[in-house]
């Protein structure tokens, strides 16, 4: 009897022990990613490996501008909302691991390359405020004033840099500063100077070298060598479209899909349609793509022989694929109305699109343009993979 009763138990401890594993199974965050459901203040943890939505998680706040960046680990994706709201989202747990709201309006914000800090850009109040990325405790706030009546201006373009720190822009005072968290105690600051009329966001490449900001005031950029013993702020694209007419703008183009592809920065033109060619090395225009209307992302496929464009309200059903070495478009397909974001998967074979008023993601092969797969979801918006976590800028 004690043989049989011993042997039971071994038997429904064994059973236990296996249910368990199976509710706990061990996996890789590579593959994962999170999908902004905008209008519910929700967003979904996906496997791009199995093309499914694996959990949604409700309680974000206002994403009607949210943007994400992870963890070095990939376990964690830090989500801006426009409500001032920073959540830390744990994508194995599938549930919120820390929220706080830091301001009234911010605009995105950047993980440093140490994966240790978390800055946020906003609007109200202007300026960056800096969080500790496990406990998300404040240790900076960093007010954006300008001028001799000390004014906070938007705080926009933030990225992050190699060495432990955040360069943006200051919207409303027309300048670009550098924040450096290298040392113990309070950040050094860094004025570079003068943008021009209005800088709305930036990009950095990927190897932390050059930082460019788009002009909404005036036609033209700013640029940044951030290798230069003492950085400062030169003009490129001057004046690109004094021969066009001058048009409304539908909506800013999102400078983080700036695309550099090969030897050339693929570049929205603000207000016009089309593209500029940007030439990486001498910072020179180097040709022009007419495309379908006004660019808003212009997202380089990771070999950077492709560049995928979405475009502005009220033509913004369309995708268009712009070859590189030609610069002119090879495909043009139509998923649906209000195409508002795109993701390739890591090393380029598939890109996810975001078609928000029919509340669907679509999957496309990246070479061949068929469709592989769609996910339903309530008015999907950003799409940002965990593989981010390994790329400076993103």
């Amino acid at each position: 009897m004690n043989l049989l009763r011993g042997l039971t138990v071994l038997i429904a401890t064994a059973v236990w022990c296996l249910t368990a594993a199976a509710d706990t199974a061990l996996r890789g965050t590579g593959d994962l990613g999170v999908i902004i459901e905008r209008a519910d203040g929700s967003a979904c943890i996906i496997s791009t490996t199995e093309r499914a939505i694996l959990s949604c998680v409700d309680g974000l706040g206002d994403l009607s501008h949210a943007s994400a960046v992870f963890s070095p680990d990939q376990r964690y994706a830090y989500i801006f909302g426009r409500d001032g709201g920073l959540t830390k989202l744990d994508l194995l747990e599938r549930k919120i691991a820390k929220r706080v709201i830091q301001g009234g309006n911010s605009i995105g914000g950047a993980i440093s390359d140490d994966g240790t800090l978390v800055a946020v850009s906003n609007y109200k109040p202007g300026g960056v405020k800096v969080f500790d990325a496990t406990t998300l405790e404040q240790i900076a706030d960093i007010p954006a004033t300008y001028g001799s009546e000390g004014k906070l201006s938007k705080t926009v373009g933030l990225v992050d840099a190699p060495g432990r720190r955040f360069v943006f822009t200051l919207y409303d005072a027309g300048e670009i500063w550098m924040a450096d968290f290298s040392k113990p105690g309070a950040p050094a600051i860094t004025k570079l100077g003068t943008a021009g009329k209005l800088p709305y966001d930036a990009l950095i490449t990927g190897d932390g070298r050059h930082y460019i900001a788009g002009l909404f005031g005036e036609d033209g950029l700013a640029h940044v060598d951030l290798w230069a013993e003492e950085p400062v702020i030169e003009r490129i694209l001057d004046g690109y479209g004094k021969d066009d007419p001058a048009m409304p703008v539908y909506k800013m183009p999102h400078l983080e899909g700036w695309a550099l592809a090969g030897d050339k920065f693929i570049l929205p033109a603000v207000g016009h349609p089309e593209l500029l060619a940007l030439d990486a090395v001498t910072f020179k225009e180097a040709g022009r793509v007419k495309v379908h209307s006004q660019p808003v992302f212009a997202i380089a496929r990771p070999d950077g022989r492709q560049v995928w464009v979405n475009f502005a309200h009220p033509k913004n059903d369309t995708v268009q694929v712009v070859d590189v070495p030609s610069l002119k478009v090879v495909h043009e397909f139509k998923p649906g109305p209000a195409v508002l974001h795109m993701e390739f998967t890591p090393r380029g074979h598939e890109v996810w699109v975001s078609v928000r008023d029919a509340d669907r993601v679509d999957i496309y092969d990246a070479r061949s343009f068929e469709k592989r797969g769609e996910l339903s979801l309530r008015k999907p918006s950003g799409i940002f993979f965990a593989a981010r976590a390994t790329r400076t800028g993103l």
